[in-house]
């Protein structure tokens, strides 16, 4: 996955011209470093760091050598019968020179090493000359886009600073409804900017980070045999043991730097004889385990982990650069303790070493006040207390209807009444839809938790799809398990099972066999699936302020955890960013989906989330599925600021679709999902039921698997898999997948 696209897409639309322009910067490292890459090694080998799971920025043919013709092999048989090699111990020559021809010979060797040496010479000062200045042209590019950076964070933190001090100080217990209303909408307002204060600092660290990489591979790969002069040293740390040993066991000298006791540090600087070019820090350990060590353990030895970090921590005799960026001050700082809660995502996956001169560039980041200053993260969570703070508490209010434990007592009703039900409680009833040829009752069942103080309506609904089933246990969990009623702002509305008919069939349809998601907003007089959409559009959806449509894959089918959202809608994207799954799809929804039908009929933010596989319970999807309702509804302050990341950033495609079959067969689908495929890969494979291959299937472009077929039955026209594909834009105007 490169990096460059993902930055576009991640980008918030309004302060897109404030990030840093990684593809310049990227563009300036492949240029000037084009000329310095050795016949057997391409610029390409060295660029992977933008990418995930293999990807490169181009197609690269392997190295076959030509096949040799025939012509050419007999030529060559002929020569060897022509020309027949004789064995050496036959041929003894012997040379006779004078001891006047040895000297003149030696002389002539002397002077033509002599000169071959100066002009080596010469030629290594050059390469040398020109890397430098690419260095300080990179380093120049680089200052001026952490400027750029830097002076937006630092304005939005000042307006952010400056609203928060005029919200506090401007509260009273005596507003009127009028100006209660104003002021929280401006407290709203400024919990997303800073919200995306917090998000464009993070995605700008990351984006450092990777260029920074990037600049370090390809001057390092430029050096004979890897080694770097002193300004491109490399750093090897020991483990976190073995580093408190050295750090607890060593005195300083005189000069400031540290001495080690026990004579296992060693700086090859002290020794004269060698070049800068082997200018290289190294801890020598007899301990197997400290030669085992990892890179994640040798960075949490230093205490280095996290978002940022305003110091670098490294040993006291780490060597500096040949020239600071500020002379007036040591590049690198004392140690204080290894384990400081200091912050750096540059560290991370770094494995090999660090060059002294990323360290430098890296300095020029965690100086900036957008990668050291946690004020952000600080004043988000203040203004979301104060926003839970002021809300005024909701009148206890008693159900008129008795709830009894068995549900068939449950009360039925034939619209979603909000307002009547007990507020600090959790309720359940039915909610009748439609009837059958019976003239029973079609009704949904509908879980409510109702907080104590006024706020958003959230939506849950679940088995529009009566085979798709993962969405039935977040529902239970998140209702019963995870929200405190007595502390929630606001009501959480479940649906577990949204297409009765379908969930007690066991099918993806409706009774009539059509896809409710097809059909919405439907119609007041229609089909009967039609009537049921209606209904369950007008007697539930319109109540909610905001959805999340739950499904899985269909039968036959498997899926990633991912969000089908529009991501050009700043609420919708801030919802789908916030739910954590593994791929989001950028998607206008299809005509006649729920999604879409609320959001065109009730103006109601909604996403999809596609939890897994049907027709199963998916515990792992689930509970990421559950952090990520939980993270929206901390958004909207409906329950305590406990936002939870996951472990990896959710890949955003600007677009999806399916390929289909055009012949029917045994199908294979080699990809799995949520992996990488190269334009031209091998996807499936089709066999006829002989068992002969009769088509092969490849990649149209390069994007990542989002689902596929499971299902080895294919007949014409059958799904093989959903290929999401990466760009620098959101194209304009409706974006749908192929669902249809």
């Amino acid at each position: 996955m490169k990096f460059a696209k993902q930055l576009g897409l991640r980008s918030i639309p309004s302060w897109a011209p404030y990030y840093l322009d990684y593809k310049s910067l990227k563009g300036y490292i492949k240029s000037s470093f084009k000329d310095f890459t050795g016949p057997l090694e391409s610029l390409e080998s060295l660029d992977h760091e933008d990418h995930e799971q293999g990807e490169t920025d181009q197609d690269i043919e392997p190295s076959i050598p030509p096949k040799a013709s025939p012509e050419s092999v007999a030529a060559v048989s002929d020569a060897d019968r022509e020309s027949p090699v004789v064995p050496q111990e036959n041929h003894h020559h012997v040379t006779l020179t004078t001891a006047q021809e040895e000297n003149d010979l030696l002389i002539k060797e002397a002077a033509s090493s002599t000169s071959s040496n100066k002009k080596t010479d010469e030629e290594e000062a050059a390469r040398e000359a020109s890397i430098n200045i690419i260095v300080e042209g990179f380093k120049a590019l680089l200052w001026a886009e952490l400027e750029k950076v830097n002076a937006r964070y630092e304005a939005q933190e000042r307006i952010a600073s400056i609203t928060m001090e005029r919200l506090s100080a401007s509260w009273r217990a005596n507003f009127t409804p009028a100006e209660l209303k104003q002021w929280r909408s401006d407290l709203t307002v400024l919990i997303l900017n800073l919200e995306y204060l917090l998000e464009f600092s993070k995605t700008n660290i990351t984006g450092f980070k990777k260029i920074i990489k990037k600049f370090d591979k390809h001057y390092r790969g430029c050096r004979p045999s890897g080694l770097t002069s002193s300004s491109g040293s490399s750093i090897h740390l020991p483990d976190h043991h073995h580093q408190q040993q050295q750090l607890q066991g060593a005195d300083h000298n005189g000069s400031g730097h540290l001495t080690p006791s026990n004579g296992t540090l060693h700086n090859n600087n002290n020794n004269n004889n060698n070049n800068n070019n082997n200018n290289v820090i190294t801890y020598l350990s007899t301990s197997p385990e400290a030669e085992m060590a990892g890179p994640l353990s040798v960075f949490s030895a230093l205490g280095i982990h996290g978002r940022s970090t305003p110091t670098i921590y490294l040993p006291h005799n780490y060597p500096e650069p040949a020239s600071s960026l500020h002379p007036q001050e040591p590049f690198i700082r004392n140690v204080h303790s290894p384990g400081t809660q200091s912050k750096s995502p540059f560290y991370h996956n770094y494995y090999e070493g660090v060059s002294a001169l990323s360290l430098e560039f890296w300095k020029m980041v965690t100086e900036r006040t957008f990668a050291k200053s946690e004020k952000d993260e600080r004043l988000l969570a203040e203004a979301r207390t104060l926003w839970r703070k002021r809300t005024p508490v909701v009148a206890e209010r008693l159900s008129p209807l008795p709830l009894s434990v068995d549900p068939k007592d449950y009360p039925v009703w034939d619209d979603l009444d909000l307002d009547i039900l007990p507020s600090g409680r959790i309720s359940r009833l039915w909610v009748v839809l439609a009837e059958d040829a019976m003239s029973t009752p079609i009704r949904v069942p509908v879980i409510v938790a109702k907080g104590v103080r006024p706020g958003p309506v959230v939506g849950l609904t679940a088995a529009l799809h009566g085979n798709e089933l993962n969405g039935i246990p977040l529902t239970h969990r998140l209702v019963l398990q995870e929200i405190q009623c007595q502390a929630l702002h606001g009501i959480v509305v479940a649906v577990p099972v949204a297409n009765v008919p379908g969930y007690l069939a066991q099918q993806r349809g409706f009774t009539d066999g059509t896809d409710l998601n097809r059909l919405m907003p439907g119609k007041k007089n229609g089909t009967t699936s039609q009537v049921y959409s209606y209904n369950l559009m007008t007697r539930l959806v319109k109540h909610f302020t905001h959805l999340i449509d739950l499904h899985t894959a269909s039968k036959g089918r498997v899926n990633s955890l991912y969000v089908r959202a529009n991501m050009q809608n700043p609420i919708t994207r801030h919802m789908a960013r916030l739910q954590n799954p593994q791929i989001i799809v950028h998607n206008t929804s299809p005509d006649g989906s729920l999604r879409g039908a609320a959001m065109q009929q009730y103006n109601i933010p909604a996403i999809t989330v596609e939890i897994g596989d049907p027709a199963r319970f998916q515990k792992r999807f689930v509970k990421s599925a559950i952090l990520g309702v939980t993270n929206i509804l901390s958004h909207l302050k409906m329950v305590e600021d406990e936002h939870e990341d996951q472990d990896y950033d959710p890949v955003v495609c600007a677009k999806s679709y399916w390929i289909f079959t055009k012949g029917g067969g045994i199908l294979n689908v080699l990809p799995d999902v949520n992996t990488w495929v190269r334009k031209g890969e091998l996807i499936a494979t089709l066999h006829n039921i002989f068992g002969l291959e009769e088509h092969r299937y490849f990649a149209p472009e390069d994007g990542i698997v989002v689902g596929k077929s499971v299902d080895p039955v294919c007949q014409s026209g059958c799904r093989i898999l959903h290929l999401g594909i990466v760009s620098d834009r959101f194209p304009e105007g409706k974006i749908d997948d192929g669902h249809m």
